[in-house]
């Protein structure tokens, strides 16, 4: 039967696509909870990811558009998987519920709260490990990175009148 290879991909997708959800949810708030401080020294260890990570978060509105970007893509893809899978088995409507809350409670758990809370309780040892990952992220994701990060510094402005809005949050 095709069907089980099918659905055997998916799952795996899916478990895949957690697992880099996971990553740039708790990458958020690891490098997000700590001190402009602990940058510093970290930078001036001489540890290449200490460097890394300051050079991130020099620039906090495009470290955490490259984290949003990352994380929502994984997260509407495993949506989207798991909508083909369910909808092979039920009726559109009954599909549509399903898939929903499934799909919210799969993500909440597993891609946000958990990795969040793992991410908080260990920001300087993750923040550190995940410096050279997320760097890559930003420079393969660079054009539309860019991108997002230049539209949505013009709407901050417009909104509150500065385009670093989040600044006060990391300094």
């Amino acid at each position: 039967m095709v069907l089980f290879p099918f659905a055997l991909g998916g799952i795996v997708a899916i478990v895949v696509l957690l697992a880099v959800s996971a990553f740039f949810s708790s990458s958020e708030t690891a490098i997000f909870s700590l001190s402009p401080e602990w940058f510093d020294a970290q930078a001036a260890t001489g540890d290449p990811r200490g460097r890394t990570l300051k050079e991130l978060h020099d620039d906090p509105h495009r470290l955490l558009v490259t984290l949003l970007v990352g994380n929502n893509v994984v997260n509407i893809a495993i949506s989207s998987i798991v909508t083909v899978l369910v909808a092979s088995s039920l009726p559109s409507g009954s599909a549509v519920v399903v898939t929903t809350l499934f799909t919210s409670v799969l993500v909440l758990i597993f891609g946000e709260i958990v990795p969040k809370s793992f991410g908080l309780g260990n920001a300087e040892r993750w923040s550190l490990t995940v410096a050279g990952p997320v760097r890559l992220v930003e420079r393969a994701l660079s054009p539309l990175i860019s991108i997002l990060d230049w539209i949505t510094r013009r709407m901050n402005a417009l909104i509150s009148g500065d385009a670093n809005i989040e600044k006060p949050y990391t300094d």
